[in-house]
C-alpha cells in the first residue's frame, strides 16, 4: 500500500499499527493522522530507534498492508 492509500485508510491502519507498535497510543495515532514523518517520529521516541531503522521498518509495514 502507498502512503495515500495509508492516509485515505487510516482508521483502519490504526488498527494494524497497534498490532505491530504496541507503544503507540490513541493520541499519538490521532496526532499522526496518516503523516508518515509523525510517525518515524513517535516511533523513534517510543521505541529508540535509528531514523534509518524506523523508515525501513515504517517501509516494510506499510508495503505489507494490502490494499
Amino acid at each position: 500500500m502507498n502512503w495515500d492509500q495509508i492516509e485515505s485508510n487510516w482508521t483502519e491502519v490504526c488498527e494494524r499499527i497497534k498490532v505491530t507498535w504496541g507503544k503507540m497510543t490513541e493520541d499519538d495515532l490521532t496526532v499522526i493522522a496518516g503523516r508518515r514523518d509523525l510517525l518515524i517520529e513517535l516511533l523513534q521516541k517510543a521505541y529508540g530507534y535509528t531514523r534509518v531503522d524506523v523508515e525501513d521498518k515504517v517501509d516494510q509495514f506499510a508495503q505489507a498492508l494490502h490494499p
